[in-house]
């Protein structure tokens, strides 16, 4: 599926100028990372955060389309952009997914970790369908253009995977609570997962039986998501006991490993494409499992490199997207005659928005105790920096291939639209809004900071208390919650001195020191 026409019928005769204009479209490509980059670099460098790295390389894209379409050379342009959506889904997109699954090691995150599953996997699912139905509903009051019931719960489910960039960088120069940037990083990590896997089990549904029953439907995205995660654990764990076993923390192999740490990411992805499962989800959480065991094994030049490398390509494939949307719609002919669409959508996320955070955080906090309940002016955070991104827009690419129609295409220019305008609106009055909340200048001081040392927030249930349905399922969830520490327990026991060349007290040493490093 193009998502560009094909240009330049004279080129396709004379190879000679198809082969010039193939190189002046990649020298402009380049010339729009480098400013994108150096434009960046200024901006974060005069702490001008009305302006984040993500909302500049979109205007750039934006303000080359917009050139394009006035200048004699729209035709050649567009065809210098003529990409397929494998190109996202096969080189753009795997990089940052891991690079964000990488970056989940340090001791915040899994301290944090109950609460991260709760916002991403339950919170997801609650956007999605929320979403979804409003989305119908509105289309049979003709609020908005109208969809089917299945293809409203697709695009509930791909506008509902949120991006972190824009915000996280702004976090950090501001200095947020280490919690809440855990969490909005967790979150916005795994809820791709959670996007990805819900938008293949509705399209499937889709695509084959309309009439399947419920358990069904679970069943389909259970195997989907379970099978990817399972997938992406399982080669996560493959390459930490190959590289323990081998030996391979030794300086004169570092070649050895460095290749065998970047092939194996791309391994978990492909494998699970095999199966037919899905990609993404599979290499995210190998990349997590590999950042918490497998580089643990390599020697510290190794470590260097493959930090390096991955924070590199991610970089790269993230602005290239950011500048391609701008580009996008700047260039393309979307179908703007359903402005009220658009318009609704961006209400009616919102409310699912807030459907997700203030639910998942009342229950989250029925199973802390007082000092470490998510206070209101962070889920107002939560709330507020749920932007969309470079998942959002690949996913919506992917449904102008499947939905037929048009459908597909108004999916595509209300999702373009909406994650222009997330970033460059909301990205860009974050650090406003923050100050307003008044969670700056919380990192490392506040009292939610202080208790990561603790046991993980868990108080054991009291069994005395009256046996009402609140009580029991406070009860049942601080069981759950008791999991997740019993898992940190398993982890710093049996998993890390199995799988790596160092004890678990000396793994939870070495996230801490690779914290900040990891967040940049």
């Amino acid at each position: 599926m193009q998502i560009s026409p094909a240009g330049g019928g004279d080129s396709q005769s004379h190879p000679g100028k198809e082969q010039q204009a193939a190189g002046v479209g990649i020298l402009l490509q380049i010339m729009m990372l480098v400013l994108s980059f150096v434009l960046g670099h200024v901006l974060r460098r005069h702490r001008f955060y009305y302006l984040p790295e993500a909302s500049a390389s979109l205007l750039i894209g934006l303000i080359v389309g917009a050139l394009a379409n006035i200048s004699n050379t729209e035709t050649s342009i567009r065809a210098w952009f003529n990409f397929h959506e494998e190109f996202f889904f096969l080189f753009l997109l795997p990089p940052i997914i891991f690079q964000s699954g990488f970056s989940l090691s340090p001791k915040p995150f899994f301290s944090n970790f109950g609460a991260i599953v709760t916002f991403s996997i339950l919170g997801t699912f609650i956007a999605s369908v929320v979403t979804g139905v409003l989305v119908y509903l509105g289309g049979l009051i003709y609020l908005t253009y109208r969809l089917p019931f299945v293809e409203c719960l697709m695009f509930g489910a791909l506008i509902s995977a949120t991006d972190p960039v824009t915000v996280l960088s702004i976090f950090q120069e501001l200095g947020i609570d280490t919690n809440l940037y855990a969490l909005v990083f967790g979150e916005s990590v795994l809820n791709d997962a959670m996007a990805i896997s819900l938008y293949r089990t509705m399209s499937s549904l889709k695509s084959h039986a309309p009439g399947q029953n419920f358990f069904m439907v679970i069943f389909r995205f259970l195997e989907t998501f379970v099978g990817s995660l399972s997938a992406g654990v399982g080669v996560g764990f493959i390459s930490a006991l190959i590289s323990f076993s081998a030996g391979l923390d030794i300086d004169n192999l570092q070649n050895l490993e460095c290749c065998l740490f970047v092939l194996f990411p791309y391994f978990s992805y492909m494998l699970a494409e095999g199966l037919g499962l899905t990609g993404i989800v599979s290499i995210l959480f190998t990349g997590i499992v590999m950042k918490h065991y497998t580089y643990s094994n390599l020697s510290e030049n190794s470590q260097r490199f493959v930090s390096a490398f991955f924070h590199l390509i991610s970089s790269l494939a993230e602005t290239f997207v950011f500048i391609y949307m701008g580009f996008d719609i700047a260039m393309e002919q979307h179908s703007w005659s359903h402005v009220g669409f658009i318009f609704f959508s961006i209400i009616f996320i919102g409310v699912a928005r807030a459907a997700n955070v203030f639910s998942c955080a009342y229950l989250v906090n029925l199973v802390r105790p007082a000092p470490r309940q998510i206070p209101v002016k962070h889920q107002k955070a939560l709330w507020y920096t749920g932007l969309r991104g470079a998942m959002a827009f690949a996913l919506a690419l992917q449904s102008v291939h499947d939905l037929p129609e048009g459908h597909g295409q108004t999916i595509f220019t209300a999702t373009t639209a909406i994650v222009v305008l997330t970033v460059l609106l909301i990205g860009g009055s974050t650090g406003t809004v923050l100050e307003t909340l008044q969670v700056v200048g919380d990192d490392h001081d506040g009292p939610l900071s202080e208790s990561l040392d603790g046991n993980n927030g868990y108080v054991a249930p009291s069994y005395n208390e009256d046996a009402t349905s609140g009580n029991r399922l406070k009860m049942k969830l601080k069981e759950f919650h008791k999991s997740t520490a019993s898992f940190t327990a398993l982890d710093r026991n049996y998993l890390t001195p199995f799988f790596t060349s160092q004890n678990g007290d000396d793994e939870e040493e070495h996230g801490k020191i690779d914290y900040h490093q990891n967040v940049t």
